[in-house]
């Protein structure tokens, strides 16, 4: 089964970082939509920036912003 979902998020910071690099992410792929809120949530809970959303050139598209976050979580 290959990924359809993508959760993207900051990195903490650790240290002195350069300029380019101060707002550091990273992203983990998921089969699911289950899998990805699950993840996403315990990064939520760890106090981090997190974005979520379909990978190309999966239909329909959805990109779920940090704002929105909160409440794809609850969705059923």
């Amino acid at each position: 089964m290959s990924a359809i979902w993508y959760v993207t998020f900051e990195i903490r910071r650790r240290g002195l970082l350069a300029r380019r690099a101060r707002s550091p992410r990273e992203t983990r792929t998921f089969a699911s939509e289950s899998e990805a809120k699950a993840f996403a949530r315990s990064k939520l809970d760890e106090g981090l920036v997190v974005f979520a959303g379909t990978i190309n050139p999966h239909l329909p598209r959805q990109l779920i912003p940090s704002q929105n976050i909160a409440d794809w979580l609850v969705e059923q």
